[in-house]
Protein backbone atom coordinates (compact mmCIF):
# COMPACT_ATOMS: atom_id res chain seq x y z
CA UNK A 1 0.00 0.00 0.00
CA UNK A 2 1.57 3.70 -1.30
CA UNK A 3 1.11 6.57 1.10
CA UNK A 4 -1.38 7.72 -2.05
CA UNK A 5 -3.75 4.94 -0.97
CA UNK A 6 -3.91 5.14 2.90
CA UNK A 7 -7.06 6.05 4.28
CA UNK A 8 -6.34 8.43 7.15
CA UNK A 9 -8.25 10.04 10.01
CA UNK A 10 -7.09 12.69 12.15
CA UNK A 11 -8.47 14.52 15.09
CA UNK A 12 -7.85 18.00 15.69
CA UNK A 13 -8.05 21.36 16.40
CA UNK A 14 -5.62 24.47 16.31
CA UNK A 15 -3.48 26.01 14.34
CA UNK A 16 -0.39 23.51 14.67
CA UNK A 17 -2.91 20.61 13.61
CA UNK A 18 -4.00 22.89 11.09
CA UNK A 19 -0.21 23.19 9.84
CA UNK A 20 0.32 19.76 10.08
CA UNK A 21 -2.71 19.03 8.20
CA UNK A 22 -1.44 21.34 5.22
CA UNK A 23 1.57 18.87 4.93
CA UNK A 24 0.05 16.11 4.95
CA UNK A 25 -2.56 16.40 2.01
CA UNK A 26 0.66 16.77 -0.29
CA UNK A 27 1.85 13.38 1.06
CA UNK A 28 -1.21 11.51 0.70
CA UNK A 29 -4.62 11.80 -1.33
CA UNK A 30 -6.81 14.46 0.36
CA UNK A 31 -9.34 12.80 -0.56
CA UNK A 32 -8.93 10.13 1.05
CA UNK A 33 -8.18 12.12 4.50
CA UNK A 34 -11.35 12.92 7.27
CA UNK A 35 -10.83 15.35 9.45
CA UNK A 36 -12.85 15.18 13.49
CA UNK A 37 -12.17 18.55 14.44
CA UNK A 38 -12.89 20.20 17.91
CA UNK A 39 -15.61 22.21 18.77
CA UNK A 40 -15.67 22.90 22.29
CA UNK A 41 -13.89 26.24 21.17
CA UNK A 42 -17.12 27.04 19.50
CA UNK A 43 -18.48 30.55 20.20
CA UNK A 44 -21.61 33.06 19.88
CA UNK A 45 -20.70 36.44 18.67
CA UNK A 46 -22.89 39.46 18.02
CA UNK A 47 -25.41 36.57 17.23
CA UNK A 48 -23.06 34.38 14.86
CA UNK A 49 -21.92 30.75 15.71
CA UNK A 50 -18.03 31.13 15.48
CA UNK A 51 -16.24 27.63 14.98
CA UNK A 52 -12.99 28.90 15.14
CA UNK A 53 -11.77 25.21 14.92
CA UNK A 54 -13.30 24.60 11.97
CA UNK A 55 -12.76 27.55 10.27
CA UNK A 56 -8.48 27.32 11.17
CA UNK A 57 -8.74 23.81 8.77
CA UNK A 58 -10.65 24.69 6.22
CA UNK A 59 -9.39 27.95 5.91
CA UNK A 60 -5.48 26.72 6.20
CA UNK A 61 -6.52 23.86 3.87
CA UNK A 62 -8.01 26.09 1.04
CA UNK A 63 -4.77 27.91 1.18
CA UNK A 64 -6.56 31.16 2.12
CA UNK A 65 -4.95 31.17 6.07
CA UNK A 66 -3.36 34.45 7.18
CA UNK A 67 0.05 32.43 7.61
CA UNK A 68 1.85 35.10 9.98
CA UNK A 69 -1.29 34.80 12.49
CA UNK A 70 -2.33 31.05 11.65
CA UNK A 71 -6.04 31.81 11.90
CA UNK A 72 -8.26 33.73 9.90
CA UNK A 73 -8.04 34.90 6.13
CA UNK A 74 -5.24 36.66 4.66
CA UNK A 75 -5.12 39.80 3.60
CA UNK A 76 -8.37 40.19 5.75
CA UNK A 77 -9.69 43.86 7.04
CA UNK A 78 -11.90 44.74 10.48
CA UNK A 79 -14.03 47.70 9.86
CA UNK A 80 -17.21 45.84 10.46
CA UNK A 81 -15.60 44.99 14.46
CA UNK A 82 -14.50 48.71 14.11
CA UNK A 83 -18.29 49.48 13.67
CA UNK A 84 -19.07 47.08 16.13
CA UNK A 85 -17.46 49.03 19.29
CA UNK A 86 -20.63 51.30 18.67
CA UNK A 87 -22.84 49.38 20.17
CA UNK A 88 -21.05 46.35 22.08
CA UNK A 89 -18.68 47.27 25.42
CA UNK A 90 -16.77 44.21 24.17
CA UNK A 91 -15.12 43.46 20.81
CA UNK A 92 -11.87 41.51 21.51
CA UNK A 93 -13.12 38.00 19.77
CA UNK A 94 -11.30 39.31 16.13
CA UNK A 95 -14.01 38.58 13.68
CA UNK A 96 -12.45 39.69 10.19
CA UNK A 97 -14.94 41.38 7.60
CA UNK A 98 -14.47 38.47 4.98
CA UNK A 99 -14.35 35.48 7.50
CA UNK A 100 -17.75 37.18 8.82
CA UNK A 101 -19.42 35.53 5.68
CA UNK A 102 -18.56 32.54 6.80
CA UNK A 103 -20.34 32.98 10.49
CA UNK A 104 -23.41 34.36 8.91
CA UNK A 105 -24.09 31.67 6.57
CA UNK A 106 -23.38 29.04 9.42
CA UNK A 107 -25.74 30.55 11.69
CA UNK A 108 -28.01 31.20 8.66
CA UNK A 109 -27.85 27.53 8.02
CA UNK A 110 -27.95 26.40 11.56
CA UNK A 111 -31.33 27.84 11.84
CA UNK A 112 -32.91 26.73 9.10
CA UNK A 113 -32.42 23.21 10.94
CA UNK A 114 -29.28 21.86 9.14
CA UNK A 115 -26.97 20.06 11.55
CA UNK A 116 -23.37 21.54 12.02
CA UNK A 117 -22.13 18.65 9.94
CA UNK A 118 -24.13 19.49 7.02
CA UNK A 119 -23.33 23.01 7.24
CA UNK A 120 -19.31 22.13 7.60
CA UNK A 121 -19.39 20.06 4.42
CA UNK A 122 -21.14 22.89 2.62
CA UNK A 123 -18.40 25.55 3.38
CA UNK A 124 -15.52 23.17 2.21
CA UNK A 125 -16.92 22.00 -0.92
CA UNK A 126 -17.44 26.22 -1.40
CA UNK A 127 -13.86 26.37 -0.41
CA UNK A 128 -12.62 23.42 -2.44
CA UNK A 129 -11.11 21.06 0.12
CA UNK A 130 -11.43 17.64 -0.54
CA UNK A 131 -10.99 16.28 2.92
CA UNK A 132 -13.59 15.59 4.41
CA UNK A 133 -14.26 17.88 7.70
CA UNK A 134 -16.11 16.43 10.36
CA UNK A 135 -17.25 18.63 13.76
CA UNK A 136 -16.59 16.16 16.77
CA UNK A 137 -20.50 16.82 17.27
CA UNK A 138 -23.39 18.32 16.10
CA UNK A 139 -24.25 19.06 19.75
CA UNK A 140 -23.19 21.49 21.90
CA UNK A 141 -20.13 21.35 24.02
CA UNK A 142 -18.41 24.05 25.37
CA UNK A 143 -15.31 23.91 27.13
CA UNK A 144 -14.81 25.71 30.71
CA UNK A 145 -12.10 26.86 32.19
CA UNK A 146 -11.97 27.30 35.81
CA UNK A 147 -9.10 29.99 37.08
CA UNK A 148 -8.94 31.75 40.52
CA UNK A 149 -11.13 34.18 38.38
CA UNK A 150 -13.78 31.89 37.77
CA UNK A 151 -15.41 29.53 35.55
CA UNK A 152 -14.44 31.23 32.12
CA UNK A 153 -15.67 29.74 28.58
CA UNK A 154 -12.87 28.93 26.85
CA UNK A 155 -12.85 31.91 24.47
CA UNK A 156 -12.75 34.07 27.13
CA UNK A 157 -9.99 32.10 29.03
CA UNK A 158 -7.57 32.16 25.84
CA UNK A 159 -8.08 35.38 23.85
CA UNK A 160 -10.15 37.55 26.34
CA UNK A 161 -7.86 36.59 28.93
CA UNK A 162 -4.77 35.85 27.30
CA UNK A 163 -4.66 32.56 29.27
CA UNK A 164 -3.45 33.82 32.66
CA UNK A 165 -4.40 32.76 35.64
CA UNK A 166 -4.13 29.59 37.66
CA UNK A 167 -5.74 26.73 35.98
CA UNK A 168 -7.79 24.51 38.60
CA UNK A 169 -10.26 22.45 36.12
CA UNK A 170 -11.38 21.58 32.47
CA UNK A 171 -14.54 20.95 31.92
CA UNK A 172 -16.92 20.09 29.05
CA UNK A 173 -20.38 21.31 29.29
CA UNK A 174 -23.06 19.38 27.34
CA UNK A 175 -21.40 16.34 27.27
CA UNK A 176 -23.75 14.29 29.38
CA UNK A 177 -26.29 15.12 26.31
CA UNK A 178 -23.49 15.11 23.14
CA UNK A 179 -22.61 11.92 21.08
CA UNK A 180 -20.64 12.02 18.06
CA UNK A 181 -21.36 13.78 14.91
CA UNK A 182 -21.99 10.99 12.49
CA UNK A 183 -19.36 9.33 11.02
CA UNK A 184 -16.87 10.12 13.48
CA UNK A 185 -16.39 6.76 15.12
CA UNK A 186 -16.82 5.07 11.75
CA UNK A 187 -13.80 7.53 10.56
CA UNK A 188 -11.64 5.86 13.25
CA UNK A 189 -13.26 1.97 12.47
CA UNK A 190 -12.52 2.33 9.23
CA UNK A 191 -8.89 4.25 9.04
CA UNK A 192 -5.61 2.81 8.11
CA UNK A 193 -4.15 5.13 9.46
CA UNK A 194 -4.97 7.39 12.80
CA UNK A 195 -3.32 10.62 13.66
CA UNK A 196 -3.14 12.92 16.32
CA UNK A 197 -1.24 16.17 14.93
CA UNK A 198 0.17 18.17 17.14
CA UNK A 199 -2.99 19.90 18.89
CA UNK A 200 -3.41 21.25 22.43
CA UNK A 201 -4.28 17.59 24.23
CA UNK A 202 -6.81 18.97 26.67
CA UNK A 203 -8.37 21.52 25.17
CA UNK A 204 -8.47 20.80 21.90
CA UNK A 205 -8.24 16.55 21.48
CA UNK A 206 -9.50 16.45 25.57
CA UNK A 207 -13.17 16.94 23.99
CA UNK A 208 -13.42 14.78 21.25
CA UNK A 209 -11.98 11.72 23.36
CA UNK A 210 -14.12 12.66 26.05
CA UNK A 211 -17.40 12.07 23.46
CA UNK A 212 -19.24 8.74 24.12
CA UNK A 213 -17.35 5.71 21.91
CA UNK A 214 -14.64 8.05 20.38
CA UNK A 215 -11.87 6.46 23.01
CA UNK A 216 -13.34 2.72 22.69
CA UNK A 217 -12.97 2.87 19.13
CA UNK A 218 -9.35 4.11 19.13
CA UNK A 219 -8.54 1.32 21.95
CA UNK A 220 -10.40 -1.24 19.32
CA UNK A 221 -8.83 -0.43 16.20
CA UNK A 222 -6.82 -2.39 14.09
CA UNK A 223 -5.10 0.63 12.26
CA UNK A 224 -1.68 2.58 13.85
CA UNK A 225 -2.16 5.49 15.99
CA UNK A 226 0.26 7.96 15.79
CA UNK A 227 0.66 11.36 17.82
CA UNK A 228 2.92 14.10 17.76
CA UNK A 229 3.18 16.11 20.84
CA UNK A 230 2.54 19.44 20.97
CA UNK A 231 5.24 20.65 23.15
CA UNK A 232 8.88 21.38 22.39
CA UNK A 233 11.25 21.72 25.03
CA UNK A 234 8.50 22.08 27.91
CA UNK A 235 6.72 24.67 25.72
CA UNK A 236 4.01 24.65 23.22
CA UNK A 237 4.18 26.60 19.96
CA UNK A 238 1.41 28.35 20.27
CA UNK A 239 -1.40 28.13 22.63
CA UNK A 240 -1.59 27.77 26.78
CA UNK A 241 -1.16 23.65 26.68
CA UNK A 242 1.91 24.23 29.47
CA UNK A 243 -0.56 26.13 31.54
CA UNK A 244 -2.77 23.96 31.03
CA UNK A 245 -1.22 20.63 31.83
CA UNK A 246 0.66 22.63 35.00
CA UNK A 247 -2.94 23.68 36.50
CA UNK A 248 -3.95 19.95 36.22
CA UNK A 249 -1.16 18.81 37.94
CA UNK A 250 0.12 16.88 34.46
CA UNK A 251 4.02 16.43 33.45
CA UNK A 252 4.56 19.71 31.38
CA UNK A 253 6.49 17.50 28.85
CA UNK A 254 6.39 14.83 26.03
CA UNK A 255 5.51 12.58 29.09
CA UNK A 256 2.72 14.31 30.00
CA UNK A 257 1.03 14.28 26.73
CA UNK A 258 1.56 11.10 26.41
CA UNK A 259 0.30 9.57 29.30
CA UNK A 260 -2.85 11.07 28.30
CA UNK A 261 -2.89 8.88 25.01
CA UNK A 262 -1.27 5.72 26.78
CA UNK A 263 -4.38 3.72 26.88
CA UNK A 264 -4.22 3.92 22.53
CA UNK A 265 -1.04 5.43 20.91
CA UNK A 266 1.33 3.31 19.24
CA UNK A 267 3.90 5.96 18.18
CA UNK A 268 4.85 9.06 19.41
CA UNK A 269 6.56 11.40 17.44
CA UNK A 270 8.39 14.43 19.59
CA UNK A 271 10.71 16.84 18.25
CA UNK A 272 14.67 15.84 18.70
CA UNK A 273 15.15 18.55 21.75
CA UNK A 274 13.68 16.04 23.56
CA UNK A 275 15.15 12.92 22.95
CA UNK A 276 16.23 12.89 26.19
CA UNK A 277 12.94 11.83 27.23
CA UNK A 278 12.88 9.19 25.25
CA UNK A 279 14.10 5.88 27.65
CA UNK A 280 11.17 7.03 29.60
CA UNK A 281 8.34 7.05 26.93
CA UNK A 282 9.83 3.63 25.43
CA UNK A 283 8.66 2.40 29.15
CA UNK A 284 5.33 3.41 28.16
CA UNK A 285 5.80 0.50 25.15
CA UNK A 286 5.45 3.49 22.68
CA UNK A 287 7.90 3.82 19.35
CA UNK A 288 9.54 6.99 19.64
CA UNK A 289 10.48 8.85 16.64
CA UNK A 290 12.50 12.69 17.29
CA UNK A 291 12.69 14.61 14.05
CA UNK A 292 11.78 18.32 13.29
CA UNK A 293 8.45 19.09 14.55
CA UNK A 294 8.54 22.71 14.46
CA UNK A 295 6.64 23.70 11.21
CA UNK A 296 7.75 27.03 9.87
CA UNK A 297 6.46 26.70 6.75
CA UNK A 298 4.69 24.15 4.08
CA UNK A 299 8.67 22.45 3.47
CA UNK A 300 8.69 21.44 7.08
CA UNK A 301 5.03 20.44 7.21
CA UNK A 302 5.28 18.38 4.11
CA UNK A 303 8.60 16.68 5.74
CA UNK A 304 7.23 16.13 9.04
CA UNK A 305 3.88 14.37 7.47
CA UNK A 306 6.26 12.05 5.58
CA UNK A 307 7.63 10.98 8.68
CA UNK A 308 4.30 10.33 10.00
CA UNK A 309 2.76 8.42 7.20
CA UNK A 310 6.41 6.52 6.55
CA UNK A 311 6.19 5.31 10.16
CA UNK A 312 2.24 4.55 9.93
CA UNK A 313 2.56 2.29 6.80
CA UNK A 314 5.23 0.49 8.68
CA UNK A 315 3.34 -0.31 11.36
CA UNK A 316 0.81 -1.41 9.40
CA UNK A 317 2.57 -3.62 7.41
CA UNK A 318 3.87 -5.20 10.41
CA UNK A 319 0.69 -5.97 11.75
CA UNK A 320 -0.64 -7.96 8.58
CA UNK A 321 3.06 -9.84 8.72
CA UNK A 322 2.22 -10.72 12.39
CA UNK A 323 -1.66 -11.40 11.78
CA UNK A 324 -0.53 -13.53 8.09
CA UNK A 325 2.09 -15.68 10.19
CA UNK A 326 -0.83 -16.44 13.68
CA UNK A 327 -3.27 -17.78 10.90
CA UNK A 328 -0.65 -19.90 9.33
Amino acid sequence: MTSRDLTVTALAGGVGAARFLRGLVRVIDPARLCVIINTGDDEEFFGLHVSPDLDTITYTLAGAIDQNKGWGLGQETFRCLEALQRYYAETWFGLGDADLATHLFRTQQLRQGKSLSEVTATIARAWEVQATLLPMSNDPVRTVVHTEAGALPFQAYFVKGQGEGQVQKVEFHGLATASPAPGVCEAIRSADLLILPPSNPIVSIGPILALPGVRQALRETQAPVVAISPLVAGKPIKGPADRLLSGLGIEVSVVGVATLYRDFLDTFVIDSQDANHCARLQQEDLTIITTDTIMTDLEKSIALAQVVVEQGRKKRRTRTEERGLRTE
